[in-house]
């Protein structure tokens, strides 16, 4: 594999004074369902829950983050509520407006209800409605120490084909964003692959987020990796990163992966985040403190908002500490998107 366009630490496409340049992301929309439990799960009988219906889905979250950074909520400090109020001067980033679209498939019966949350978050949503599938839905189940484990029905989500994509997507992006999930299936893989090759025939950098380990390991490691070659920016957390390393050490992971892509940015939760390109360490980047309620969605929060940071001009050190405070006032609130209440519950097959 080789790094993508423009050297160093990934040089984005339309960056300077102005509106920063458009943002497409290809990923997944998906129905979370969240259910937050005290205590653990008691097998064969009941366990108390406070359960939520929630729009989601990895590369959706990641537009919806892009979004709400680049209309002021990337550089807030939340005040303790998640809920993007306030100002952090210590921010390392000066965010501008970013034009950002999603492109997905949804069934037919809640894609109504996700176009108009993706619209209230800022996002232009592109949505192929598959009329033999149901939109995606992913069962959270958190516990009292905020992690999830999740249960997922992938529905209409990896059924983009080729035919769903043209050019003229590209009209007016300087950043192309893949959600990993596209990948662990043949049809929207070979999307995703059409895709990159379109951006980088226009020299439009693109990124992707692994997405998750375990479906990485379904598939295979190789093919994966494949897939993903010529990518310029590789967002993974560390059981994704371990497992495309074959490494131990956060650190050790992310040089070795520096040597295929531009720019690599390590999400390591709690802790922050480390940066690396071409072999060396940019930095590692800390995470505010946060007492969390759901870390669902964080580590999408980190990369929409690391994206908005780079298309505004940002360093990546600065774009990255931006990100960690936007993923880690993420956690302090149930639900994977920037907060804000729902208008109304989805219909439910």
């Amino acid at each position: 594999m080789t790094g993508g366009t423009g050297a160093g630490a990934w040089a984005p496409a339309g960056a300077g004074a102005g509106p920063a340049g458009g943002l497409l992301v290809i990923g997944d929309v998906v129905t979370d369902i969240v259910a937050r439990h005290a205590t653990p799960l008691a097998a064969a009988t009941d366990t108390a829950a406070e359960i939520s219906i929630l729009p989601g889905g990895a590369g959706a979250n990641v537009a919806c983050w892009a979004a709400h950074a680049g209309v002021g909520g990337g550089t807030d400090s939340g005040k303790g509520t998640g809920r993007g109020q306030g100002a952090d001067p210590g921010a390392g980033a000066d965010l501008r407006a970013v034009d950002v679209r999603l492109l997905a498939c949804v069934g037919p019966d809640s894609a109504e209800w996700h176009e108009e949350a993706l619209v209230r978050s800022g996002v232009r949503p592109i949505l192929r409605v598959d009329p033999e599938a149901h939109t995606a839905k992913v069962i959270s189940l958190v516990d009292a120490t905020a992690e999830r484990t999740l249960l997922t029905d992938s529905g209409a989500a990896l059924r983009l084909t080729p035919d769903d994509w043209s050019d003229d997507l590209l009209e007016g992006v300087a950043h192309l964003h893949l959600s990993g999930y596209l990948f662990f299936a043949d049809s929207s893989r070979a999307h995703a692959r059409v895709a990159m090759k379109a951006a980088r025939a226009h020299s439009i950098p693109v990124s992707v987020d692994p997405a998750s380990a375990g479906f990485i390991e379904r598939l295979g490691v190789d093919l994966f990796l494949q897939s993903i070659a010529g990518a310029d920016l590789l967002t993974p957390n560390l059981a994704e990163a371990q497992l495309l390393t074959g490494l131990s050490e956060p650190a050790d992971m992310a040089l070795k992966l520096s040597h295929d892509f531009s720019l690599v940015a390590l999400t390591l939760g709690a802790d922050g985040a480390l940066l690396a390109a071409e072999g060396q360490l940019l930095a590692c980047v800390p995470a505010p403190p946060a007492t969390p309620v759901d870390t669902t969605g964080a580590g999408d929060a980190f990369t929409g908002t690391l994206l908005a940071a780079r298309l505004s001009g940002a360093t990546p050190v600065a774009s990255a500490r931006t990100a960690c405070q936007a993923a880690s006032r993420s956690t302090t609130y149930a639900g994977a998107r920037p907060y804000q209440p729902s208008a109304r519950v989805p219909p439910m097959d």
